[in-house]
């Protein structure tokens, strides 16, 4: 008697804890879609042979990406734009090294980009500013009937997000967020693992960005990624680990994001750093060293994130997989763990003498890869590593975009993903804001989160 006495307030208790968890949720409204507007799940447009490029934005990562163009056939760059005269001219050399003819140019004026999205000889629009002016740059790019490409984040709060989703649907406009990360070769070798089911069910992934900024602080123009860091608390930058997780746990495309909570550890590395090279003490500083947000999904799933610019720790995106059958772990140290069932004889003779309770040797990491590289790599691989760009998956990004343009087919990533990874900057502000209360994450496709069946790359 008693022990069912004690299982019945267990259960009560239990269900009183999730139901005050629910009630004390912040909740996030979600806009209804205009009447006659729809979703742009696997959005087609038609096929592009010869793709007309503009450059809004060539300062830090612009440049590189005019580079990049220029090694892609069917590419025609035909607008550079920039606040700064020489950053623009700068761009233009790029082209007549490369043997191809000037851009038009644009400049000098903070206003310079309407003139770009307006021209008529464009067909996609690559944005490279700074963050505050992603979105307003997509948004007028898409209502001029441009296609756009916009760097990360995609956008910096929920009012930017809605606009992008909105016009996306509307105008009927690819709005792809230019997440590299997603193509990093171990990124994709193991995604490819996932989708093959190597590692069983997926249950929880990990992802982050931890960068000691302090050397690269200066090269910001203006000093504007501090300033938003003086000025805003949470994950402001959390698209390189939300991407790859998201995309292992097929987010939108049979499973959406619930709710998150985060928390924060006080302002101490950058307040300091400002010190050190100013002599000006910061008090208000808002945003902490160290932020872990977690997320739970609709299918019962988990989402760790981590951001952190100022700790003097090494580079790491972290990206964890763990499944039923399997775990991959690519920081500090790439490496597999898997059900020997999983391996097979083919990549491990002695593949019983294998256990999940640590990685495989590396020469079976190595065959793992080769067998589980992914489709969209081969062919371009060595290319990709040639041409560069974060040791070439900036290449392959740009490839995979310009490749889905030019054959009229869905883009790797859409306008959900940007809005999905991009939605950590404002929701966790709020979450941290209100001591870690639970925020819920809306649902950008407003009931399309399961009408795919997974992450589908365009063939």
């Amino acid at each position: 008697m008693k022990t069912s006495i004690f299982k019945l307030l267990l259960i009560s208790f239990l269900f009183l804890g999730w139901a005050n968890v629910s009630a004390q949720m912040i909740k996030t409204p979600a806009p209804a879609r205009a009447k006659g507007q729809k979703d742009v799940l696997r959005l087609a447009t038609a096929p592009i042979p010869t793709v007309r490029i503009a450059f809004i934005g060539l300062g830090m990562r612009g440049p590189g990406a005019v580079e990049r163009m220029t090694h892609i056939p069917g590419v025609e760059i035909v607008a550079l734009c920039d606040m700064l005269e020489t950053n623009t001219k700068s761009a233009n050399e790029i082209l007549t090294k490369a043997g191809l003819p000037k851009a038009k140019e644009f400049f000098g004026d903070e206003n310079a980009w309407r003139k770009v999205t307006a021209l008529p000889n464009v067909d996609l629009v690559y944005v490279a500013t700074d963050w505050k002016n992603h979105a307003k740059i997509g948004v007028q790019a898409m209502k001029d009937g441009k296609n756009v490409a916009i760097e990360v984040p995609g956008a910096m709060t929920m009012e930017e997000i809605w606009d992008l989703v909105n016009t996306s649907e509307k105008t009927r406009k690819h709005c792809m967020q230019l997440e590299n990360c997603v193509y990093d070769f171990f990124e994709l070798t193991t995604l490819n693992m996932v989708q093959q089911g190597l590692f069983g069910e997926i249950l929880h992934a990990e992802g982050s960005y931890i960068h000691g900024l302090q050397p690269f602080w200066g090269e910001y123009w203006n000093n504007w990624r501090m300033d938003y860091n003086k000025k805003h608390r949470g994950d402001i930058y959390p698209t390189h680990g939300m991407g790859p997780a998201c995309q292992a746990l097929n987010i939108h495309r049979g499973d959406k994001m619930n709710y998150l909570v985060s928390m924060d550890t006080k302002a101490v590395g950058n307040p300091a750093y400002i010190k050190e090279k100013s002599g000006i003490e910061v008090k208000d500083f808002r945003n902490g060293d160290h932020t872990m947000t977690m997320i739970r999904t609709e299918k019962g799933k988990t989402i760790q994130i981590q951001h952190d610019v100022t700790s003097p720790r090494p580079y790491s995106r972290m990206y964890q997989v763990s499944g039923t059958k399997g775990f991959a772990n690519k920081y500090p140290v790439e490496g597999y763990a898997l059900d020997s069932k999983a391996i097979g004889s083919d990549i491990a003779p002695n593949h019983e003498n294998l256990s999940a309770h640590k990685f495989v040797p590396e020469d079976v990491k190595k065959a793992l890869m080769e067998k589980y590289k992914h489709p969209i790599v081969k062919g371009i691989e060595e290319k990709a590593k040639k041409v560069g760009g974060h040791g070439g998956m900036d290449f392959i990004m740009d490839y995979r975009l310009i490749y889905c343009l030019q054959n009229g087919l869905p883009l790797d990533m859409d306008v959900y993903d940007l809005a999905e990874w991009s939605c950590l900057v404002p929701l966790t502000e709020i979450s941290l804001d209100n001591n870690s209360t639970p925020v819920e994450i809306p649902d950008f496709t407003r009931g399309g989160w399961n009408k795919l069946k997974g992450l589908e790359f365009s063939k």
